[in-house]
């Protein structure tokens, strides 16, 4: 299949990888690729894969989180018009499938008429996307298809979208498997520095259950990590900084357990799965997906959103049996991920396409 996959442009699909999302959309476009497929990424320029591909946006576009409105809209403005023009280009390129890995609202009303398969990546809390799916005036295409990536977030997403359908993140597990012993009374943490993943949280439970922690991630909000997280650090409270994918699973196999701290409904938590295949018990807040993703005997859901209850999982989760934590990500093959996405888009291309379609 000729395949143009579209991600969302506020960073390059390249490692360091800035969160999950963009590690999801490298792995599948090079594993699409891999499998013979003609695959085009359209991406922000400082993208790397096997894919072909096309860059939208230049690479000294620095998108900043914690900005003022202004500069918010004038950001929103101008990937916008980048994704206008992949669109534009999408529609005259004879694509016979689009894979929407990004965060806009364009490809729901701009590509009806194509076979497109839809990845939500996050809750419905996407404004200008949740505006366009519940005006009464828009219907779905019959040549899309919505998936998610945990149960969890696809009952969230069923109030506005029909059919969503869930297809678990995957990883490559042999990756995963260090050699490294875990280092005694370590925890580790990985993730996006910002306030909603809580990382000042997993430190100060970390701290309180007798725990050292080391975590690794990107700034993207320099406010926050000046005013909570410089403050906490010390000789029991370190920053390894921005780790390169390849490095990840020595990091997250030295923690004698891994902390996971969402404060809001985290669609599925990627960090915490390559965790738990390094071996590494998961202890995490009782948010999103998370308990959908940590069987017993893997590691420990919190009893509630707080440090104390947080400290008393990290404690549960260091005594529980590696190889079994390790086993217990089997589930999360990439393999099985990469498989099940192909049967979506083989689906949407051999449907008929009727006059009601076409006319989309």
């Amino acid at each position: 299949m000729k395949i143009a996959i579209l991600s969302h442009m506020h960073h390059p699909i390249a490692e360091p990888f800035e969160g999950g999302t963009e590690a999801h959309t490298a792995l599948l476009a090079d594993a699409l690729a891999d499998r013979g497929h003609d695959v085009t990424l359209f991406a922000k320029a400082g993208s790397v894969s096997r894919a072909t591909v096309y860059p939208l946006v230049p690479s000294d576009f620095e998108f900043v989180y914690a900005a003022s409105r202004l500069v918010r809209e004038e950001q929103a403005g101008f990937l916008a018009e980048a994704v206008h023009h992949s669109i534009e280009v999408i529609q005259s390129s004879g694509f016979d499938a689009v894979i929407n890995n990004s965060l806009s609202a364009l490809p729901y009303s701009f590509m009806r008429h194509l076979p497109m398969l839809s990845i939500l990546h996050t809750p419905p809390t996407l404004r200008d996307v949740n505006a366009v799916i519940s005006d009464p005036d828009w219907v779905p295409s019959k040549q899309h298809a919505y998936v998610t990536v945990s149960a969890t977030n696809a009952d969230a997403w069923r109030a506005l979208l029909p059919r969503v359908l869930v297809v678990h993140n995957g990883i490559h597990l042999d990756r995963w498997t260090p050699d490294r012993a875990p280092v005694p009374g370590l925890a580790v943490w990985a993730a996006r520095i910002t306030p909603e993943k809580g990382l000042h949280c997993a430190i100060d439970a970390a701290r309180s259950a007798g725990f050292d922690i080391e975590f690794a991630g990107p700034v993207s909000h320099p406010e926050y990590f000046e005013t909570e997280i410089v403050p906490r650090l010390g000789a029991h409270v370190r920053y390894r900084g921005h780790i390169p994918h390849s490095q990840l699973s020595d990091f997250l196999a030295s923690g004698s357990v891994f902390v996971a701290s969402p404060l809001w409904a985290e669609p599925f938590g990627l960090s915490g799965v390559e965790a738990l295949a390094s071996g590494t018990p998961v202890a995490a807040f009782p948010n999103g997906a998370l308990p959908e993703l940590v069987v017993s005997g893997a590691g420990a859901i919190a009893a509630d959103v707080t440090v104390a209850a947080l400290a008393d999982a990290i404690r549960d989760a260091a005594q529980c049996d590696r190889a079994f934590t390790r086993r217990s990500a089997a589930r999360f093959s990439f393999d099985a991920m990469i498989d099940r996405y192909e049967e979506h888009l083989q689906l949407l291309v051999a449907m008929e396409r009727t006059p009601s379609t076409v006319g989309d």
